[in-house]
């Protein structure tokens, strides 16, 4: 049995990819989480009384984890 057959046989289990939409989850959650942690630090340094920044990070994160996940699933 070959690499590729190898490969093939492994993206066919279910388990596997679940992990995978799984792992998915996670880096959304991650990304968004550390975007919105940058702007909350960058809010409290500036003094600001409306937390723009932070808003701003937070879609910021959104939008750039939709796009790695969309870029992941459509592989």
């Amino acid at each position: 049995m070959t690499n590729d057959d190898q490969k093939n046989n492994n993206e066919d289990k279910p388990g596997n990819n679940y992990l995978k939409f799984t792992g998915l989850g996670f880096q959304m959650i991650a990304i968004i989480g550390v975007f919105t942690f940058i702007g909350y630090k960058i809010d409290e340094y500036l003094i600001n009384q409306t937390q723009w920044v932070t808003a701003l990070f937070g879609v910021l994160g959104v939008i750039i984890a939709l796009y790695l996940t969309i870029k992941q699933i459509s592989k």
